[in-house]
């Protein structure tokens, strides 16, 4: 059953992942880069992988997994942070140091099992954080029309980093797989691509979107960690609406903010 939970997961991350990059990419194209971020933010893979586990493990094992993963909102957050402060330096060496500390905020926050709760705690504090300490937004200047191998080329990219994670984690053993489950697959190749072809300031506002995305991706995961064990499939229902309903208040929110 073990056996069969984990290839069904990784078969999830290798449909889903591609299909939600090359979503957000479209809808970024139509309606700015902000959608691009908060698309991604949004538990488009967590939550199908997270029902994987319910069915296949029971709901013990998927509050685990879901407090595991409201943990490492952590480090998304602070990928969004540090990539959108290097960005200037160019995607290679953004990217590179982003991935560096999310992997050292993963191995920490694994090291010892934490409450929902407190977990999300974390999770909303890194988001503030992140939010605040990210360059100010400005305008992206027009960006060039993207040649006609740019999405398959993200889906490509996409797929190819969750093989290579899928693979690490199998051969460093327990400690890295729980690092490696909440790597940034999807945000990392917008990220990258969208510096690499539209600058920093293009990179920035897709990056703010997602960190700001992580408010309902939070709210998916504390609800479904503390309901999965009294409701069952229910609760996945109930993390969508949670998430859906926080996402509404904060782009209200960021819509009162903005100047008129």
């Amino acid at each position: 059953m073990a056996d069969s939970s984990a290839v069904t997961v990784v078969l999830l991350k290798l449909v889903l992942a591609p299909a939600l990059v090359v979503a957000s990419t479209l809808a970024g194209r139509r309606w700015g880069p902000a959608v691009t971020g908060a698309l991604v933010a949004f538990p488009i893979t967590a939550g199908p992988v997270l029902l994987v586990t319910h069915v296949e493990r029971g709901p013990g094992f998927t509050r685990s997994a879901a407090v595991a993963a409201l943990l490492g909102l952590v480090a998304l957050a602070a990928f969004g942070l540090v990539f959108a402060r290097l960005g200037r330096l160019g995607w290679v060496r953004a990217l590179t140091v982003s991935w560096v500390v999310v992997l050292a905020i993963d191995l920490v926050v694994a090291l010892r099992p934490v409450p929902a709760l407190p977990a999300l705690a974390a999770a909303l504090s890194g988001t503030v954080l992140a939010l605040a300490l990210m360059p100010p937004a400005t305008a992206p200047g027009t960006a060039a029309p993207p040649p006609a191998w740019d999405l398959p080329a993200r889906a490509l990219a996409t797929a190819a980093l969750v093989i290579t994670l899928t693979t690490a984690a199998e051969l460093l053993g327990p400690l890295w797989t729980g690092a490696l489950a909440t790597f940034p697959t999807a945000a990392s190749v917008i990220a990258a691509f969208t510096l690499a072809q539209g600058g920093p300031p293009a990179s920035t506002a897709v990056l703010r979107g997602m960190v700001s995305g992580l408010f309902g991706f939070a709210g998916f995961c504390f609800a479904v960690a503390v309901l999965v064990d009294a409701l069952g499939l229910l609760a996945f229902l109930a993390g969508v609406a949670v998430a859906a309903a926080v996402q509404l208040a904060v782009a209200a929110l960021r819509r009162r903010r903005q100047p008129a």
